[in-house]
């Protein structure tokens, strides 16, 4: 039995939707820039997964329970049919939602991650997250980086993971995430995506530095999204719309376009 969530959302642009699903630790936030590229053709909305960002806390991270709540979504806004657009965790919950309702997606993009299996690489993600809580809180942003620092060593990944402090109500800087439901969900969120096939267009576009799409996983993509096209954008990772926005957007547009 599924159960469903009611998502945080934002809204902007005009003309056929546009889902933007984030990965994991992230939130719609991350996105700000490109939907408001994106709203310049599209009606955008760029939405908070379960656990992440605005959206509640909730127990169960399974894909089809997160794509369920992003159809329920998609019903409470009377959206029909839309482009859905999803990166590394969100990219699975895009691929789960066109797999499972494939009348609802119109075309499919899928950033920087494979219809497959990961192993578990995020403790020291997970430690320098908890580092912060067991603190009980940060006095700072620099007071959060310090204790996460002991714990995890890329600042990069630190400035991201503190896009998702906020102050709470004794002043002090806290997770807004559902830390501890990811915790426990976390072999769920590793898991592939399953179901019937896609049998309408999809991208998955990747970044050429990233490890997370793989020629292994060329015939899992195949089989599960005959359809498909492939493209590698030069000189970025796995962060690759935040690293090469320009040629992100424009990538998907062409796709979209065409």
């Amino acid at each position: 039995m599924l159960s469903t969530t009611e998502l945080y959302f934002t809204e902007q642009g005009e003309g056929f939707p546009l889902l933007i699903i984030h990965g994991l630790f992230g939130s719609a936030d991350n996105w700000r820039t490109l939907s408001k590229k994106f709203a310049e053709h599209y009606r955008v909305i760029a939405l908070d997964l379960r656990n992440h960002g605005r959206s509640p806390h909730v127990d169960g991270m399974s894909y089809p329970d997160m794509a369920a709540d992003v159809l329920a979504l998609m019903d409470r806004l009377a959206i029909e049919k839309a482009h859905v657009l999803g990166h590394s965790m969100g990219g699975k919950v895009a691929m789960q939602l066109a797999l499972n309702y494939p009348g609802r997606v119109e075309k499919l993009v899928v950033a920087d991650i494979a219809p497959v299996a990961y192993g578990h690489d995020h403790d020291e993600v997970l430690s320098a997250l908890y580092a912060v809580r067991n603190a009980g809180g940060a006095v700072s942003r620099k007071d959060a980086d310090q204790l996460m620092a002991e714990h995890l060593d890329t600042l990069g990944v630190r400035q991201f993971l503190s896009t998702n402090l906020e102050k709470k109500a004794d002043g002090k800087l806290g997770w807004r995430m559902g830390l501890d439901q990811i915790k426990a969900g976390y072999d769920s969120v590793m898991k592939a995506p399953e179901g019937p096939v896609f049998n309408q267009a999809a991208l998955f576009i990747r970044g050429e530095l990233s490890h997370y799409v793989l020629p292994q996983h060329q015939g899992q993509i195949q089989a599960l999204f005959p359809y498909h096209q492939s493209v590698t954008l030069a000189g970025c990772g796995h962060w690759l719309h935040a690293e090469k926005p320009l040629e992100f957007f424009a990538a998907v547009q062409a796709f979209l376009d065409s």
